[in-house]
């Protein structure tokens, strides 16, 4: 039991909770409410759309110490908005990217923008926060508006179970048309408590941007596994939009499952411009290079992961993947990807199935393998891929998948043509029994080597089902041929070939 003094030390706090919450503002979690997720978002609801001020402080305080536990500062801005000038000592790394970790390091005990791996500490001219263990950290937004609701993101994993907390918010950080909101002061009591305790295992794992499952953000629920689990966990996403940067590593033997392509919606305003990677290095051209921090959501290092029944995207236009993949083993069922440029970056041993995908030009960027079944793939013109696999391993395979640019705009398969002096002289490309829309006659824009293997078998136009004219396909081009190919053609059909042996059909299924 606990002393009296304690008990009577409490009971103000308590009875604070159940004040009246801020004036012209709905708060999410709500004024005294408890079994709140550490990894929560601050949200504001007002009947008229606010603004984000240029200056002001969040502070989010221990209840019981009153120490501030986490501050966002309105005068830094969120990232850059203008692409940074390289020089030519920027170059890939000569030694392997280090993956390797203790414990994950997180805003608490390490000073975002320390850097890992070759590069320099990224400054802190910008909003900085370390998500997924990324030390070097990543830009963001400390403020949200969509509507009428501001969601404010606090740094990650700063909040701990079984603890009560409260938040000021000052004057001009957030104002009203009519200027009747003041911020939210100690007095006005935005107080609540977290959970008593994490979950009691890693077997399933539900996230709920409400607040009713395990974490309320995808980030949260990959933070909670251990690196290199052996065991299976299922990340549940329920219906919902989860406007959140997300970026894990060393994840393994994870199942990460949405409501379905229409209703479980992941995306965040990212691409090169807002996290550029560092001066002096560049990334993911070849194994072993500095990650990339662009996309929306990037799986990096991590290796026997199924994606299914969701929309992963980007809101920002320039080079912006909507997912990053790097790794081993990695399936996607019924994703929709949505990016900008590079929507789909694919490093490593990577499945589709019954999946969509829309970006711009290099549509699909990377080092494959990627296997791709019966998924539809659109761009706005311009190559669908730009296809960098190393002698050895396979590049990108499409079998009864779909390429379509719309009217007035032409696409092409691809292009490997020269770049900082490599052509790639082993990239692949194959299409089999695929329909088009918008090729343009030569089917492939560039191809800078005779030696890599640009293949197609056929192809069929997606609106008359009739086969396609490939007599103007380019020069280093190949026509399979149904009886002199038949052994190659079943070789490429079967996803085993393509990704090391490894079959996915069956696959956490």
């Amino acid at each position: 039991m606990k002393p009296l003094f304690v008990m009577l030390a409490v009971l103000p706090f308590l009875s604070a909770c159940n004040q009246p919450e801020s004036p012209n503002a709905e708060l999410f979690p709500a004024a005294g409410a408890e079994n709140v997720n550490p990894d929560t978002h601050l949200v504001l609801t007002f009947t008229d759309s606010p603004i984000v001020g240029d200056s002001g402080m969040i502070r989010i305080y221990d209840a019981m110490s009153h120490q501030i536990v986490d501050s966002l500062d309105l005068s830094i801005p969120s990232g850059p908005t203008e692409s940074r000038t390289y020089g030519p000592e920027c170059d890939y790394t000569k030694i392997p990217y280090d993956y390797t970790r203790t414990h994950m390091p997180t805003n608490r005990d390490t000073r975002p923008g320390t850097p890992s791996g070759t590069a320099e500490p990224t400054p802190p001219d910008y909003q900085l926060n370390i998500i997924g263990g990324f030390t070097d950290a990543f830009h963001f937004h400390p403020i949200i508006v969509r509507d009428s609701t501001a969601t404010i993101y606090l740094h990650n994993n700063m909040l701990d179970y079984n603890h009560s907390y409260y938040v000021t918010i000052d004057e001009g950080v957030l104002t009203l048309p009519d200027h009747s909101f003041h911020g939210i002061s100690k007095e006005h009591n935005w107080s609540f408590k977290t959970k008593d305790s994490a979950p009691a295992s890693t077997d399933t794992l539900i996230v709920d941007a409400n607040g009713q499952g395990d974490f309320n953000t995808v980030q949260g629920a990959l933070d909670f596994i251990p690196d290199f689990s052996q065991k299976q966990t299922v990340i549940l996403i329920q219906a919902g939009d989860y406007e959140e940067l997300v970026y894990a590593r060393n994840k393994t033997n994870v199942k990460i499952k949405g409501a379905g392509m229409d209703r479980t919606r992941v995306h965040y305003a990212n691409n090169e411009v807002f996290n550029p990677h560092p001066l002096t290095v560049k990334t993911n051209e070849w194994p072993g290079t500095f990650p990339s921090r662009r996309a929306a959501f990037m799986l990096d290092n991590c290796s026997d992961i199924l994606l299914e029944d969701l929309t992963i995207a980007t809101d920002l236009h320039g080079q912006a993947e909507g997912l990053l993949l790097n790794g081993e083993r990695i399936a996607l069922y019924s994703v929709h990807i949505i990016g900008s440029g590079d929507a789909l970056q694919a490093n490593g041993t990577i499945y589709m199935e019954s999946c969509e995908l829309d970006g711009g030009g290099d549509t699909i960027l990377g080092r494959g393998s990627l296997f791709a079944y019966r998924s539809n793939f659109r761009n706005d013109g311009g190559p669908f891929s730009w296809v960098r696999n190393t002698t050895g391993n396979h590049g990108d395979v499409f079998v009864e998948c779909t390429f379509a640019a719309p009217d007035g705009k032409k696409a092409d398969y691809g292009r490997t043509k020269s770049n900082h002096g490599t052509a790639y002289p082993d990239a692949e490309f194959v299409v089999i029994n695929c329909k088009v829309k918008n090729i343009i006659p030569q089917g492939w824009s560039a191809i800078g080597e005779k030696s890599s293997r640009m293949y197609e078998f056929n192809t069929c136009d997606m609106e008359t089902g009739k086969p396609v004219d490939v007599t103007q396909r380019h020069a280093y081009s190949r026509q399979l041929d149904a009886q002199k190919d038949a052994a190659l053609i079943a070789d490429y059909m079967n996803p085993a070939f393509v990704l090391k042996g490894w079959q996915p059909f069956s696959y956490l299924k």
